[in-house]
């Protein structure tokens, strides 16, 4: 982990460990565009026969660094193998990354840019997002500046098994659980816990996490970790959680 945190505020040696650690475990890398002179790429992973399709990204908030790190982190301990298809962004806001800000340089928060985009880093994600089949499950790691405990989102309109409670005990071996009743402006339906019900046609702007639930995934996760933890225990929160919910989902649904 002392690598991951060593290029955690930099995008440039983030990207070439990231692209160095994927292409050595079979990753095939798509260049999505190239944003102020650093690389946007996603990842992709095809293993032989029929395997669950697995999303994940990060780094949509470039002052979240905890999240792409966890993402590297989990590439380079293997978690991400024949088990499944495998498709991964992990850092989509490069510049934000670089500056330590929530947007990008152009001011924009990425994660409100889906609907009707006008970012670049968005409009390629989202073409590279519609040639892609659809997921079976979705994840999107964040950090929350306002929290003291880690929390989640579950947008899962079917009402499939949930992982949620699977997450949230992996995480709080780790660390601490937000148990607020009111958590980011919304009611959680248990300690750490946010099942939203939305409708979202009726949502002026688009997070990532909703243009994946109405057109990509019926099953998502977005993870949010404390940014007043230490950065090595915002990780392990991270990788602790995703590492769970792989191991139920993969088990109990394609074993």
């Amino acid at each position: 982990m002392n690598a991951v945190k060593a290029c955690a505020l930099d995008p440039m040696p983030f990207v070439k460990a990231f692209d160095l650690a994927a292409r050595a475990r079979g990753f095939r890398a798509e260049p999505l565009a190239t944003v102020a002179g650093i690389p946007l790429s996603a990842y992709t992973h095809r293993a032989s026969g029929p395997r669950p399709r697995i999303y994940l990204s990060s780094g949509v908030h470039g002052d979240e660094p905890a999240a792409p790190a966890a993402l590297l982190h989990l590439l380079e301990t293997g978690v991400f193998d024949d088990r499944a298809h495998w498709f991964l962004c992990p850092l989509l806001n490069p510049t934000g990354f670089q500056l330590g800000t929530r947007e990008n340089a152009a001011g924009v928060d990425l994660n409100r840019d889906y609907r009707e985009p006008i970012s670049d880093e968005i409009t390629a994600h989202i073409r590279w997002l519609d040639r892609q089949p659809n997921f079976d499950l979705t994840f999107c790691l964040h950090e929350d500046w306002e929290t003291k405990g880690f929390y989640l989102y579950e947008l899962n309109p079917d009402a499939r098994p949930s992982l949620a409670d699977t997450m949230i005990a992996a995480a709080r071996r780790e660390g601490e659980i937000e148990t607020a009743p009111l958590i980011d402006g919304r009611e959680s339906t248990a300690h750490g816990i946010i099942r939203p019900d939305i409708d979202p046609l009726l949502r002026e702007q688009w997070p990532e996490a909703i243009y994946l639930r109405q057109h990509h995934c019926r099953l998502g996760y977005t993870l949010e970790t404390p940014s007043v933890a230490p950065l090595t225990q915002r990780i392990s929160i991270q990788a602790a959680a995703v590492r769970a919910a792989l191991a139920e989902f993969l088990l109990t649904r394609w074993a």
